[in-house]
């Protein structure tokens, strides 16, 4: 196709892996994708810069000497809560970035769901980790689970048993909240507030009462013209200690259809409470199969890219054309079980102490493996020397090393698979003294 009629398409931390899932979506021919910003640019593990990025991303578009079509994201924050202000500037379709607001910012969201799914939600309350005694803002009782209202990744989330454990998450926290707090705040600047949010920045927290004991679920869905659709279940099974480290995302999800269906009420009610509209969301919740109740637990503003290639395996594209789709100001057009497998996960394989790396499989060792499975992508997140605890942004409680993308014709096969690519994914590690876990809650 000639290039001049291409739709120019902007990818707010574009990488190389994400280009090609990119590139093989249908009419991918009529794309000319550019990387707005890469993903080393956006997601450092430094401090996010979302102040130069909201400057020069405007400049980068004004400068260009073509049509602007989208500007698209799919990495948290800071892309999904920046991309409302750079398409702003070139009049561009998507949400406002209020709408967004109230689902990013965990306290505004918690008050907006309250509104319409109360029944839904868990006690919850705002602390400021800076006062003088923030234990004596917290109105729940112990267990309970403390988080700031902007992070991504279970950063900064504690299971509190106690006070003891109180006190040495506030230590933390206070020691590296202001991360994601102080970016997010120069996003908060830009947005109307109400009365009730406006004080609780991003350097606060909140606290939820513990409803994590179900089976978790993720739907991803979309908001087109005011109506909300549900394209896709996935479940999310977890290890660890504190029960909050995901092992594995797999789809379809297992849950029985009805309790799906009720999923998608709730999600249907808080998305038009908040007004967002013409963009692409998860929502993840929890099943409590005892007394069959339904918990909300939090709303992204973006599809999710790890489940992207489980969607590719499964019904045949990845869903980064719902992004596309609705980023060009067009209702999504997704397959449905027209891929190569039943059903697909991707397995996160973790370390729970801080270790070195002393080991990890070269390219054409990896290349062999994936050779002697199809549909298999191998991702490995360390490098030989590395302490685990130099990763960036990892949870409270584990270390991800290495990620594992498999599609089966049945959930034993899958299991049975991913036994059998460990055992050929050499990978070593020996214990150090531990760091990180002295101010972990256990």
């Amino acid at each position: 196709m000639d290039a001049s009629a291409r739709r120019n398409i902007f990818v707010v931390g574009l990488d190389d892996f994400h280009l090609a899932q990119l590139r093989t979506l249908p009419g991918a021919e009529g794309y000319a994708f550019h990387a707005l910003f890469t993903r080393e640019e956006v997601k450092p593990c430094a401090r996010f810069p979302v102040r130069r990025i909201l400057i020069e991303g405007r400049e980068r578009l004004a400068q260009f000497p073509g049509t602007v079509d989208a500007v698209v994201g799919f990495w948290d924050f800071p892309v999904s809560t920046i991309l409302p202000l750079l398409r702003l500037a070139r009049d561009l379709p998507g949400p406002t970035l209020e709408s967004v607001l109230k689902c990013e910012h965990k306290y505004w969201s918690r008050l907006e769901q309250a509104r319409v799914v109360p029944e839904n939600i868990p006690a919850f309350c705002a602390v400021n980790p800076f006062a003088d005694d923030p234990l004596r803002e917290v109105t729940l009782d112990f267990p309970f689970w403390i988080k700031p209202v902007k992070s991504v990744l279970s950063y900064l989330g504690f299971r509190i048993g106690d006070a003891d454990d109180f006190r040495r998450a506030m230590q933390r926290i206070r020691r590296e909240i202001d991360r994601f707090g102080e970016p997010f705040n120069h996003v908060l600047g830009h947005a109307t507030l109400p009365p009730e949010v406006a004080g609780i920045d991003g350097n606060h927290c909140i606290v939820e009462a513990l409803i994590s004991e179900g089976r978790q679920c993720t739907l991803e869905g979309y908001a087109w013209q005011g109506e909300v659709r549900i394209y896709g279940a996935v479940d999310s099974l977890r290890e660890g200690a504190a029960g909050s480290s995901f092992s594995r995302y797999q789809y379809p999800s297992t849950l029985p259809e009805g309790v799906q269906a009720r999923m998608g009420e709730i999600a249907d009610r808080v998305i038009r409470q908040v007004g967002y509209d013409c963009a692409p969301f998860n929502m993840e919740f929890y099943w409590d199969e005892a007394t069959d109740r339904i918990w909300l637990l939090e709303i992204n503003t973006r599809i999710s890219k790890s489940h992207a290639p489980l969607f590719r395996m499964v019904d045949g594209c990845y869903h980064h054309q719902v992004m596309i789709d609705l980023g060009l100001g067009r209702e999504p057009a997704m397959p449905h079980r027209q891929g190569e497998f039943a059903c697909a996960a991707k397995f996160m394989v973790r370390r729970h102490q801080d270790a070195r790396v002393v080991r990890v499989p070269t390219a054409s060792e990896i290349a062999a493996v994936e050779a002697e499975f199809p549909g298999l992508v191998i991702q490995i997140e360390v490098e030989e020397g590395m302490l685990l605890s130099e990763l960036c942004y990892q949870d409270s409680y584990s270390y991800e090393v290495a990620t594992l993308f498999l599609g089966a014709a049945n959930h034993t096969d899958l299991e049975r698979t991913y036994a059998r690519v460990m055992e050929r994914l050499p990978m070593a590690f020996e214990p150090v003294t531990p760091r990180r876990q002295e101010n972990v809650p256990t």
